[in-house]
């Protein structure tokens, strides 16, 4: 079975068309979204047959939505999509395939370029580095939360990790645990913040909390 697990916080927007298209597309069996604590009307999003939507009393982040996702999910195969694909949701299906045939144990989606010129690169390159420094491995898209893996893999490495680092920590736990890692180019979109001030505001939030993640991990 195939069980897709979707964390979900003030998308009432885009989710119900990221959930539609899923339906049209339907190559799963479970889905599971869970709604970390929104103050909008994610919570009350239209759900397609099959999917269920667990919901947090408070905001505690990404990584403590995913872990309530896989805990309350049946398939042995599980893909992690974020809840502002929209259309391009249609295409998470080619993130399956190489887990199914034994290719790799965990595929990350890499985003075709953006359309909108984001930051400067900053965070993602602090995360590149930290990885290739405390495991010698190159992964180009270390932040992409768009991820397929056997349960085994979510089991055996996911950790407590609550806030933006949860990405680069997974990345980490599942390469020191010796599973094999193939980055996948998928035609994926989602919501571009821009070089705004929110913008540069989340940015700025990921580069502290992927700081701690690799300080911890480098000393783990």
């Amino acid at each position: 079975m195939l069980s897709v697990i979707i964390p979900a916080y003030n998308e009432e927007t885009i989710l119900p068309i990221t959930l539609h298209t899923l339906d049209r597309h339907r190559f799963w069996q479970e889905m599971i979204i869970v709604d970390d604590g929104s103050n909008d009307r994610t919570a009350i999003t239209k759900l397609p047959e099959g999917a269920h939507l667990i919901r947090h009393e408070h905001n505690y982040g990404k990584g403590r939505a995913l872990q309530t996702g896989i805990a309350n999910s049946k398939g042995d195969i599980l893909l992690f999509l974020d809840a502002d694909l929209g259309e391009t949701a249609q295409y998470a299906h080619a993130l399956v395939e190489p887990v199914i045939s034994g290719e790799a144990d965990l595929t990350i989606a890499k985003f075709p370029p953006a359309g909108r010129k984001g930051g400067f690169g900053l965070v993602k390159g602090l995360a590149r580095y930290g990885i290739k420094r405390i495991t010698g491995a190159e992964v180009s898209e270390p932040l992409s939360g768009q991820r397929c893996m056997h349960r085994q893999v979510a089991h055996s490495v996911m950790q407590y990790h609550y806030g933006f680092g949860i990405e680069v920590a997974f990345t980490l736990d599942v390469l020191r645990a010796g599973y094999t890692i193939n980055e996948i180019e998928v035609p994926f979109a989602h919501r571009e913040l821009g070089r705004t001030w929110r913008g540069f505001m989340h940015r700025g939030q990921e580069c502290v909390e992927i700081m701690k993640t690799l300080w911890s991990k480098r000393k783990g």
